[in-house]
């Protein structure tokens, strides 16, 4: 198997989070600037396997589109281009940011740390994957 790629979309940074190569565990991989996500993953996948990526799609409580839902769109089209044998889907998003802020705040980390908006990127992106392969995971019972 290969691994699986969530990405975290916003307009300065996009976290990324990764899976290990059985797809079991889901880990925080990094946080790039939006600008920089295509060389990124370009010299990500030269040097690993990855079977897909999956995207946040932000929406609202109400089930539409959210401010950033059009920059994600956007991004979408230039993986598309750029990774063409690559398989991307989308993955709700909502209430990961909450989440990862109350992950934080959990974890005891020190509050300088906390506020680095790198490290809430990062854990968005992979309360995503796992929240996708969790959703996988019930579908294929």
């Amino acid at each position: 198997m290969a691994r699986i790629l969530a990405l975290d979309v916003g307009q300065k940074r996009t976290g990324i989070s990764v899976t290990d190569p059985l797809q079991l565990i889901a880990s925080a991989l990094e946080t790039v600037s939006t600008a920089q996500l295509v060389p990124f993953l370009h010299k990500y996948l030269a040097a690993e396997k990855v079977d897909k990526l999956v995207v946040g799609l932000p929406v609202t409580l109400q089930n539409e589109p959210s401010s950033n839902h059009a920059l994600v769109l956007q991004i979408m089209k230039q993986l598309s281009r750029a990774f063409p044998t690559l398989q991307i889907e989308t993955h709700d998003e909502r209430f990961t940011s909450s989440m990862a802020k109350q992950t934080v705040l959990a974890s005891g980390i020190n509050k300088k740390a906390r506020q680095k908006k790198e490290n809430m990127d990062k854990i968005s992106a992979t309360l995503i994957l796992q929240s996708y392969m969790e959703q996988r995971s019930m579908n294929n019972s």
